[in-house]
């Protein structure tokens, strides 16, 4: 017993330890990235002017946070995405299981699924700005874009890999296919929404910034283009590293409702 409980313990503590290594690794890499675009920029060996500097884009973020126009920017586009984000999981669940319903509809329907999937996103923006207008619905419906097609063609294959000796039993017993797919399906494969959510984010993150390049008056993405357009690339680059923190923080909410959904499931 004594032996196996010391194994435990230095199983353990060799687990803590290479959770500090990468942790430590990854906090040397990045204060060595900025260290070095700093250096460069202060020493002249890149152009401070294009590449800007960390200390730049922290006095940028300093003074747009006085007048509190910063503030603007990422709470419509963190609103935007999270709309989107939400409407997508909320729709693809929805068709998802509409097509396990009925397998003469998933027929009928994986060709277009899988069409629309591939087109590129980014040439349907302007099309949805002349029909929906240069608002913030247009913007979300970009979001939607970018992640609905392939979350409910995910989702569906998902739904269709899961034991069919479980769904069989539930038949046996004289269950219907609304207890099958809230008995079996949806709770075997929450792994696989919740796969999906983790991808879904950053790409509706992509989309609202694609449709903010074309139909928006405020968020980061019109921030970049128009900081782009003249030439103030200490905006620009606090934008792009602002949408990078956005990133982060989206996904490790989605890591946070994982490790719930697994301790309560």
């Amino acid at each position: 017993m004594n032996e196996i409980s010391k194994g435990q313990e230095l199983y353990l503590k060799n687990c803590q330890k290479h959770k500090r290594i990468v942790q430590i690794s990854r906090i040397l890499i990045l204060f060595s990235f900025l260290f070095l675009w700093e250096f460069t920029a202060n020493t002249g060996i890149i152009d401070s002017f294009i590449f800007s500097s960390p200390s730049k884009i922290a006095l940028c973020v300093r003074n747009m946070a006085a007048d509190k126009s910063i503030f603007l920017h990422i709470g419509i586009t963190l609103y935007e995405t999270i709309v989107s984000f939400l409407l997508v999981i909320i729709i693809s669940v929805l068709v998802a299981v509409a097509l396990w319903f009925s397998v003469k509809l998933s027929e009928i329907l994986d060709p277009y699924l899988v069409v629309l999937n591939s087109l590129p996103k980014s040439a349907l923006a302007p099309l949805l700005i002349v029909w929906l207008g240069a608002d913030k619905a247009t913007i979300i419906v970009a979001g939607m874009s970018v992640a609905i097609f392939g979350s409910i063609l995910n989702l569906y294959t998902s739904f269709t890999t899961v034991d069919a000796g479980k769904i069989k039993l539930i038949y046996t017993m004289r269950g219907n296919r609304f207890q099958a797919i809230t008995k079996a399906v949806l709770p075997r494969s929450l792994p696989a929404i919740i796969s999906n959510m983790k991808v879904n984010i950053g790409l509706c993150l992509v989309g609202v910034i694609i449709g903010e390049f074309l139909a928006a008056k405020n968020g980061l993405g019109y921030l970049i283009i128009y900081s782009s357009q003249v030439f103030k690339m200490d905006w620009l680059l606090m934008s792009i590293v602002l949408l990078c923190i956005m990133a982060m923080g989206l996904y490790a909410v989605i890591n946070l409702l994982e490790k719930w959904c697994a301790k309560r499931f």
